[in-house]
Order: C-alpha cells, then structure tokens, then sequence
C-alpha cells in the first residue's frame, strides 16, 4: 500500500457526500483517507466508508458566506495537514472553484504529490493538473481526478454513493412506508415555496400517505408550517446522522437540490427532486438512485449560479403544482426495482 493520502473537499454537507467514491477510491489503494473538509462538511465525512480521521478547516476562497482571512485559520491547517502524516493528496473542486489556495498550504506542509482539476496553470503547486469536460456528474469529475492521481475504484465497487452502516435507530412511531418531505434549500433560489410544500402535505396525507418533515434547527418554523399538523414534525430535531437513518427508512424523499438529496442517494431510497437549474441537473442530479427530476430545466436563466432568484414568482420551480409532485412521489414508490441500499456492507 502506499503511504497516507489526504482528500480535501472544502465546501457543504452534500458535495462532500459526492466525494465519497473518490475517498473509497483511495482508501483501496492507500488505506483509510484523512478527509480534509470545511466545518460545514465535517459532518458528513464523518458518515464515509474509508475515511479514518476527519480534519476540518475554513477555506474562505471557496465558502459561499466567507468570513475575514486569518492567519491563525491557515496556519491552522498547514499543521493539521503536516500531521496527517499523508504523502499525497487529491483537492476535490467544482467547475467554479480554485484548488489552488489549499494546494499551497499542503505543498507548505510537505505534502509530496498533489492532485487537481485546475484551468489556472498552477506552477509547482500541483504535481497532477487533471482536465476534465465541465458538463459531467460531480461524482464522476472526482472519480476521473482519482484515476489521473493512480486510484481506481476496486473491483466490485459500482460508485454509488454510501455511508457507514452504523446509523442511528429510527425515531419511535414512524409508520412504515412513509415519504420524506424536506423544505428546506442551502440558498433559497434552489427551494421551492412554503405554500407549495404546505399543500404537497396535505395531499399526500389525504391519499394515505405517511409523511415526515424534515430540516435543520434554524428551519424549524418552516418544517412546522409545513407539516401543518398533518406530519410528523422533525425539524431541528434530528443529527446528520439520525436524519440519514430517517431518510434511509422512507419510501420516498422530496427535496430540493440540496444535501439530503444526495444523502438519499447514499441510502438508496428515491428521491423526487424539486431541482431549480442554478446548476445544471447533469453535474448534481441524484446520482444512480431512482429519481424524477422536476422544475423546467430549459428557462433562459438556467445556470445562472443565483442564490436568491432574481426571477419575479420562481417560475422555474414554483410553477411546479404540488399534484405533479404527488404523482411524482407515487411514480418513484412503484417502482418495481429499487437500488441496492447506499449503506455499505
């Protein structure tokens, strides 16, 4: 085996889960991955099949909401890399973000080779500068650096998404077959309207559904509005990892282009998804999970990167009726075949 291999992915809850195939990738090759990643992603490195220690650290020239430059912050993560004792490293990136930042600061800390997908020439701060068309899946765009740095996935890994299997038990007095309806967005040109959410719940609850509100403690007034008492309400209540093990349980999950979209995908369960084209639905659609995708993919803003939309009424999502996305959740509950679960044996 080679020597201790650390991959950085600076940014949120679910481009690190889309980093997973990669970390195995690695740790196939080099043993458990040290998984460098923003407070924000920390968590859900946490939940990777072979990730052996978790580092975390601010990356301002890649957060969305940067704080001030702190040379405590940087130094901070030249000495936890030096640690690490890795010889390598593989900087996971999207099409609009710079690797070469934190590539400095491991070249400082003596990492020896480093990967990355990088436009900009990077003189000696990359050993490996990957090029990679823009329009493919974010799972595939980091499995092709993986190759270029000299780690394949091994036989019998199909590069699916999936987390450890030891997940928390579920919350008592879930109904089996429920759906997941989750809200909530990482920036609201991605979610879909309350009111729309609201009504979704209503009607799934009137055909016999059984529905679950999900979200994250500041959305707690928005999960109760929608589930409306109709719902169980979890919003604010559940960890990442509860919220994986009450997604895993569910027939279905609504959600938006956002984290528990691929955190779905990691468990294997369906997912109906409300996707507003800031990004094109090729680099972040639900990856190799049964899935319909909604929202009008071909308006003239699409790709626009917004964060909040600048589109009177959201026409590319909220004229999605809450009666499609009904039929929707009925069409992905039916399927004849489900995926293998995301959870790792």
């Amino acid at each position: 085996m080679l020597s201790g291999v650390l991959v950085a992915r600076m940014d949120s809850v679910g481009d690190v889960l889309l980093t997973g195939p990669l970390v195995r990738a690695c740790a196939a090759a080099a043993g458990p991955v040290t998984m460098l990643c923003s407070p924000t992603g920390a968590p859900a490195a946490e939940l990777l099949p072979g990730v052996g220690q978790v580092v975390v650290g601010r990356a301002p020239w890649i957060e969305a909401d940067p704080g001030p430059v702190e040379r405590g912050a940087v130094e901070a993560i030249i000495a936890a890399a030096a640690a690490s004792g890795a010889d390598r490293a593989v900087i996971a990136t999207s099409f609009h973000q710079s690797p070469l930042p934190l590539a400095l600061l491991l070249r400082l800390a003596g990492v020896e080779r480093i990967g990355a997908i990088s436009v900009d020439y990077p003189g000696a701060l990359l050993d490996v500068r990957h090029r990679v068309d823009d329009d493919i899946h974010e799972v595939e765009r980091s499995l092709s650096l993986g190759v270029a740095m000299g780690f394949a996935l091994p036989p019998g890994d199909d590069g699916r998404l999936r987390l450890r299997p030891d997940l928390p038990a579920l919350p008592a007095g879930l109904a089996p077959g429920y759906v997941v309806v989750h809200p909530g967005a990482s920036v609201t040109a991605r979610a879909w309207a309350r009111r729309h959410h609201r009504q979704l719940v209503r009607e799934l609850t009137d055909a016999g559904a059984s529905v679950v509100v999900t979200g994250a403690a500041p959305e707690a007034a928005l999960t109760a509005e929608v589930a409306d008492g109709r719902a169980l309400d979890l919003g604010g209540r559940l960890s990442l990892p509860e919220l994986a093990a009450v997604v895993a349980g569910a027939s279905a999950v609504v959600v938006a282009n956002t984290g528990p979209a691929h955190l779905a995908a990691a468990v294997g369960t369906p997912v109906v998804s409300l996707y507003a084209p800031t990004v094109p639905a090729v680099r972040w659609r639900p990856w190799k999970v049964p899935h319909v995708l909604l929202g009008d993919q071909g308006v003239a803003c699409a790709g626009c990167r917004a964060r909040v939309c600048p589109v009177p009424g959201h026409p590319c999502l909220d004229e999605v009726a809450p009666g499609a996305v009904v039929e929707a959740v009925g069409r992905v509950r039916r399927a004849e075949e489900r995926l293998p679960s995301g959870v790792a044996p």
